[in-house]
Parts: structure tokens; C-alpha cells; sequence
């Protein structure tokens, strides 16, 4: 029966092993994307800001009625929610998918949704929800490729006038441990009046000319952001996820081998026993 026990438990250590080799490996090959992705970001964080600025002196410089400052009347709302491809990387993708929800599930009928990443196609059809269109395999460092394709969907739906606003639902990365799920409004274009300037910005030809074309630019750079934002996340994600699992397996194994040790110890002890028994006995 002691070595049935033995038996049982090396097994069980022999498999703890195999898997803390696998989430080890996961850890390292999150980590080395992580960096690879997080130098895009800061690059590209600082050009976001400043196109962010044009933009926004744009809409103050806009006269008339325009459609991408004053709306298309329509009470339906777009949400473009950003998730992963694939998983084992913690609570990234359901945080996204219960924030989204928590909007939606509010103004249903009103709601739009358009799904980027497979799990997260998998998490909102669960919930019932249709989508208007779902994209994934997502490159790990995002390309303006990719933020155009779902551009181009959101602007077709937007001067259609399907939908009258457009969100979408990210995480943003502040830090390796620390990741927060944002709702961000795109369209409508909201003015940021900042404070009084010492400078002049004057518009060639006149802003409400060049807002159409500046809009598609600023989307395509702000859904880019966006994405490597939720890339990063993903991955630094997936590296806390894997290394709590591979210290898990680590207190397992020394448990496992603290009780394999002793029940090894136990089975000597008993066999000595028995020895010195049946020697005892022929005397």
C-alpha cells in the first residue's frame, strides 16, 4: 500500500514539473514581448498627445455645422471592445468584456458591438450578444494596418448615420502590476478649451475643409494607440499570470516532496520493522 502511495505522488510531482516548465517558459516569452511592445507605446504615446493637440485645435478653429463635431442625431452607440487572441493571461479579457457589458447591458437595443481579439468574440457571444463585425489574430505589436481596417468600419457606420457616437472599451497601461479598463468616447469630437495661448494657429485651407480628412488620421492614430495600449496590457497580463503559477507549482513540488520524503521514510521504517521482527521470531 506505501508504494501504491509513493507511486501516486511521484506521479503527481512528475506532472507539477512538466507544467511549472510550461508557465516558465510562457513568463519568459511574455516578458521579452512585453519590452518589445511597451518601447512602441512610449513612442507612440508621444505622438499621440501632439496630434491629439492639432486635433483639438482643429475642432475649435471648425465653423458651421459639421457632423463630426455636432453629431448625426442618431441615439444608437458603437463599442469597439479590444481583447485578446488568446488566453492564460488572468483577468485581462473579462475585465473588458464586464466593463463593455455593464455599459451595454444599460441601453441594449441602442448598442452596437464590434469585437477585436478571439476571446473576446468568444466571452460576448456567451453573454448573447451579435456583433456588427469581429476582427482577430492581431499582430503582437499592431500596425496602422490593423487600427484601419476598424476605422473604416466605425466611419462607414457613423456617416451612415447607424450609430451616432463611437467608444471603444481598452485597457490602458499604467505599469507592469497595474492596468486599467477605460471607455473612451471617439466620436462625436469634443473640444478640450485649453487655457489662454500666447501663439496663433492659423489653418491652411480653413479647418472645416481639412476636417474630414483629419478625422480618419486622428481616428486611425487614436485606435492604434489604443491597441498597443491593450497589447501591453495583455502581455504584462500574462507574465504576472504566469509567474504566480510557476510559484504555485513551486510550493506544490516542495510540498508534494516534503510528503513523498515522508511517507518514503515511513514505508523504511515499516520494512525495517518487519526485518527485525522475522528475526526475532527464528530465534
Amino acid at each position: 500500500m506505501a508504494g501504491a502511495g509513493l507511486v501516486k505522488i511521484k506521479r503527481r510531482i512528475k506532472s507539477i514539473t512538466s507544467t511549472q516548465k510550461i508557465t516558465k517558459a510562457m513568463g519568459l516569452i511574455a516578458t521579452s514581448k512585453l519590452r518589445k511592445v511597451r518601447r512602441k507605446l512610449e513612442a507612440n504615446n508621444k505622438y499621440s498627445e501632439l496630434f491629439g493637440s492639432i486635433i483639438n485645435e482643429l475642432v475649435l478653429e471648425t465653423e458651421g455645422n459639421n457632423i463630426y463635431i455636432d453629431g448625426n442625431n442618431s441615439d444608437n452607440k458603437l463599442y469597439v471592445a479590444l481583447n485578446s487572441d488568446t488566453g492564460l493571461c488572468g483577468g485581462f479579457n473579462m475585465n473588458v468584456v464586464n466593463k463593455t457589458d455593464s455599459i451595454m447591458s444599460k441601453e441594449k437595443d441602442k448598442s452596437i458591438l464590434v469585437a477585436v481579439g478571439q476571446k473576446g468574440r468568444m466571452y460576448f457571444k456567451r453573454l448573447g450578444y451579435n456583433t456588427q463585425a469581429e476582427y482577430v489574430d492581431i499582430p503582437d505589436v499592431p500596425t496602422i494596418k490593423e487600427a484601419s481596417t476598424i476605422v473604416y468600419k466605425a466611419l462607414e457606420l457613423y456617416r451612415e448615420g447607424k450609430v451616432g457616437e463611437v467608444n471603444i472599451v481598452y485597457t490602458r497601461f499604467i505599469s507592469t502590476v497595474r492596468q486599467n479598463v477605460v471607455v473612451e468616447k471617439l466620436l462625436p469630437l469634443e473640444s478640450k478649451k485649453s487655457e489662454k495661448r500666447n501663439f496663433l494657429i492659423k489653418f491652411e485651407p480653413a479647418a472645416s475643409e481639412m476636417i474630414g480628412d483629419m478625422v480618419v488620421s486622428h481616428l486611425k492614430q487614436k485606435i492604434l494607440n489604443c491597441m498597443i495600449n491593450s497589447k501591453v496590457s495583455e502581455q504584462a497580463s500574462r507574465m504576472t499570470a504566469m509567474d504566480g503559477a510557476t510559484k504555485n507549482a513551486n510550493e506544490l513540488l516542495s510540498d508534494l516532496n516534503l510528503k513523498y520524503n515522508r511517507a518514503r521514510q515511513s514505508a523504511i521504517t515499516q520494512e525495517i520493522t518487519e526485518i527485525i521482527g522475522g528475526a526475532e521470531a527464528l530465534k
